[in-house]
């Protein structure tokens, strides 16, 4: 998660034959998503929906990092529970749709995917890394507020229970190599070698049967189980004192101090 604030950033759409590029584009804070990036992202989703022939769409960062979670400084706005929830089903709203865009996604992660980032990449259906892409959850030790049910369990069938709990008990970032030995990741390349590496996977994209593809998307997400009400626990969390000391502290760049309350 990144704490420098120049820009509301964007989110870039390139669209060349059959093949999108999404690209998150706020460099100077590693591309901390902000309100504005997840509005943008939900009108590119309204645009890759009504283009047809699409093939392949690929998500990736500028300057090196994929997402470094979602902007603290949003969260300074918040007066209790009700806020988070909405932040949630926002959230949740604009993930689904990811999932749910009509060709398949490919996530292509160099640097830091945290937090919401690193939900996005679980929303995409293949992802190439190099070693030096990271992937967590610090919020325990940062800001101290919760993911859905519905994220921990993205987390859950990307990494397995294990790895996921490492992410959000122990505020511990797994690096691409590990995230492609767990499966996560479809290839971990060098640096040198990523573009050749996405250029061949897309390549094997588009040359497949689409109607196929379709098929297996659609019938993996079905697979995927309904997730129980967590609307209670998440109010619970962003309406503590230790949301708004997590927030205040990672404005201020100091450790905070947890009361549990």
């Amino acid at each position: 998660m990144a704490d420098t604030l120049r820009s509301h950033g964007r989110v870039g759409l390139l669209i060349e034959g059959a093949v999108a590029t999404v690209t998150f584009d706020r460099p100077e804070a590693r591309n901390a998503i902000t309100f504005e990036m997840y509005r943008q992202l939900g009108d590119i989703c309204d645009t890759l929906e009504a283009t047809p022939g699409l093939r392949a769409i690929v998500f990736r960062g500028k300057g090196g990092a994929f997402v470094a979670g979602t902007d603290i400084s949003e969260f300074t706005a918040f007066e209790g529970g009700q806020d988070g929830l909405a932040y949630e089903d926002k959230i949740a709203a604009t993930i689904a749709r990811v999932e749910a865009l009509p060709a398949p996604t490919l996530a292509v992660i160099e640097g830091a995917a945290m937090g919401g980032g690193l939900v996005i990449t679980t929303a995409c259906d293949l992802r190439i890394v190099t070693p030096e892409a990271r992937f967590g959850v610090p919020i325990a030790r940062t800001v101290g507020n919760c993911l859905s049910q519905a994220n921990v369990a993205r987390l859950v069938r990307a990494f397995g229970v294990g790895p996921t709990k490492t992410m959000l008990l122990l505020s511990q970032a797994l690096d691409g190599e590990t995230a492609y030995r767990l499966g996560f990741a479809s290839a971990c390349v060098s640096p040198e070698a990523l573009e050749e590496e996405v250029s061949r996977t897309l390549d094997r994209l588009c040359k497949a049967a689409p109607l196929t593809i379709a098929a297996c998307c659609e019938m993996v997400a079905k697979l995927e189980p309904e997730t129980p009400d967590d609307a209670q626990t998440v109010a619970r969390i962003y309406a503590s004192k230790d949301f708004r000391e997590g927030v205040d502290a990672f404005l201020s760049k100091r450790k905070p101090e947890w009361s549990g309350t």
